[in-house]
């Protein structure tokens, strides 16, 4: 398949370049001066558009993608499908979507869960919004980039669906390291405390797969020194897109508030920019109440 790629930062250029193992002819742009093995570069994001079955694209912001569709559509052919991967608002999804379907082209929002190491292990998930027609052509590049996808409704679903979770992880990661600060002060061991809570009703991923303290349950960040594996920052970003979308949909959510306000404390006021989000434990640890 011949294959548009644009973007090609941290998690674009792992993604390109299992797509051009694969056998599949991946040309690529990206605004930064960048080489990845097996893509041929574009001289700008038309001319890696041009003449693809399949575009994919890996921006940081829904201003950006905006910008990019404006380019890409009028060079992209008729038929084929513009696959949007990067975490946006859900209405510049949509207005990007309905854009490309007035061009005659297929259109998906895809982004993706996984980090950076899911990127280049080829083990992120999918979760794709547009039509089935679009998916279903879509799947086997999904398959190689990812370990799952899962198509989640019209247009503008795959994003719903990455900040609805991510607002729920942002929320529970909270919850957890709040948790671990007052067992701290009512003297409880954070070793008892992860095999009560581990196995009782406060389970959650926060705590069972990424515990935030340090020794305690499996190899997280935490072990690390807090060095991300998922930033504080874009936990951040994806806080603010869920806080978007619920006065967008006119939801209350006052929990997504919350966290959003405590990682914007975190981020840029408290020192946690460029830290992991589970950095918040140390950050629990040396306040005190009020």
């Amino acid at each position: 398949m011949k294959i548009g790629f644009i973007g090609l930062g941290n998690m674009g250029a792992p993604m390109a370049a299992n797509l051009a193992k694969a056998g599949h002819e991946v040309v690529g742009f990206d605004t930064a001066e960048v080489s990845v093995e097996g893509v041929k570069m574009a001289p700008s994001a038309a001319d890696a558009a041009r003449g693809a079955e399949v575009v994919i694209t890996m921006l940081p912001n829904g201003e950006i993608l905006r910008r990019v569709a404006e380019e890409i559509i009028p060079a992209m052919a008729k038929g084929a499908v513009f696959v949007d991967c990067s975490t946006v608002d859900v209405d510049s999804a949509r207005a990007v979507a309905e854009q490309a379907e007035r061009a005659g082209i297929l259109a998906m929002d895809a982004p993706v869960s996984g980090g950076v190491g899911g990127a280049t292990a080829g083990t992120l998930t999918f979760m794709a919004g547009g039509p089935e027609e679009a998916f279903e052509k879509v799947k086997p590049l999904f398959d190689i980039m990812g370990q799952k996808a899962v198509h989640c409704g019209g247009s503008g679903a795959g994003q719903a669906a990455k900040i609805c979770n991510n607002m729920i992880l942002g929320v529970t990661m909270i919850a957890t390291c709040e948790a671990f600060a007052l067992a701290d002060k009512l003297g409880l061991d954070r070793q008892k405390m992860f095999d009560v809570v581990s196995t009782s009703s406060g389970y959650s991923w926060s705590m069972n797969a990424y515990c935030p303290a340090p020794g305690v349950g499996p190899q997280s960040p935490a072990d690390n020194g807090y060095k991300p594996g998922f930033a504080a920052d874009l936990m951040l970003k994806d806080l603010r897109l869920s806080q978007q979308a619920a006065e967008s949909a006119d939801a209350d959510t006052p929990m997504g508030q919350r966290a959003m306000e405590l990682y914007a404390q975190f981020v840029e006021q408290e020192g946690g920019s460029g830290m992991d989000f589970s950095a918040m434990l140390p950050r629990f640890e040396k306040r005190h109440r009020g």
